[in-house]
């Protein structure tokens, strides 16, 4: 079976429309969260309940952009349990109606909630708008979800690796069997020394190393001003 990217949940408002609900585009995400982050200052489960469903209402953006023009539209078309499903199945935020625990605790507790605050957005999406896929940030937003952004992330990153790794390989060095975290930053330096010295510097300090990529980082290197003597040819 294809590996699933995510799921597509299924919900029917009250006249029996069946929405498809995977999780929200970030530009939508975003407004959700921002939303969200209000039910911190409310004093009680009715003012918190607001809250859920105006992100609820900025989701239908998204979902039937029809009946999210207020929160009205949302209390005419969906019932609670609806609205409990909407909110994790979108976003993640889960409210257990049956939990002893008040909903405004529920809410504040929601791990989507608390690693949203936490999120570099503008330095995983800046990454990503190197692939040249989107005109703007904006459209950027309107067309992936988070999942979707970690994904392409990832799948770019690996792309990236074993493009490092070919370059590496023709100058006969092996990044799978040399570059380690736990050998710390010095071996890799070291490594990179080597890479850019065409395997000729045995380590970061070597003067065999300040070639190309390398030199050009310090302003100075050899074929830019300075030059060496091999004496191991002579």
């Amino acid at each position: 079976m294809a590996t699933e990217i995510y799921k597509i949940h299924k919900v029917k408002l009250f006249d029996g429309t069946e929405l498809e609900i995977s999780p929200l585009k970030i530009k939508y995400l975003r407004e959700v969260m921002d939303t969200f982050m209000y039910i911190k200052k409310v004093s009680n489960d009715d003012e918190a309940m607001l809250v859920l469903i105006e992100c609820v209402r900025i989701s239908m953006k998204q979902y039937k952009p029809e009946i999210s023009s207020s929160i009205a539209d949302i209390e005419d078309n969906l019932d609670l349990p609806t609205v409990h499903k909407i909110l994790e199945f979108s976003c993640g935020i889960k409210i257990n109606k049956d939990s002893s625990e008040s909903v405004k605790s529920q809410a504040e507790s929601s791990d989507s909630g608390t690693s949203w605050e936490d999120l570099d957005l503008a330095k995983l999406e800046s990454e990503i708008f190197l692939l040249g896929a989107w005109k703007d940030y904006e459209d950027l937003e309107k067309s992936l979800s988070m999942t979707e952004l970690f994904t392409t992330l990832s799948s770019k990153r690996e792309l990236d690796y074993e493009e490092k790794k070919f370059l590496a390989a023709i100058q006969g060095v092996d990044l799978d069997q040399q570059v380690n975290p736990d050998r710390g930053q010095k071996e890799w330096e070291d490594l990179k020394a080597r890479v850019f010295s065409k395997g000729q510097a045995s380590d970061s300090k070597d003067i065999l190393a300040l070639q190309g990529q390398n030199a050009q980082k310090y302003g100075f290197g050899i074929g830019m001003g300075l030059d060496y003597e091999d004496l191991r040819t002579q």
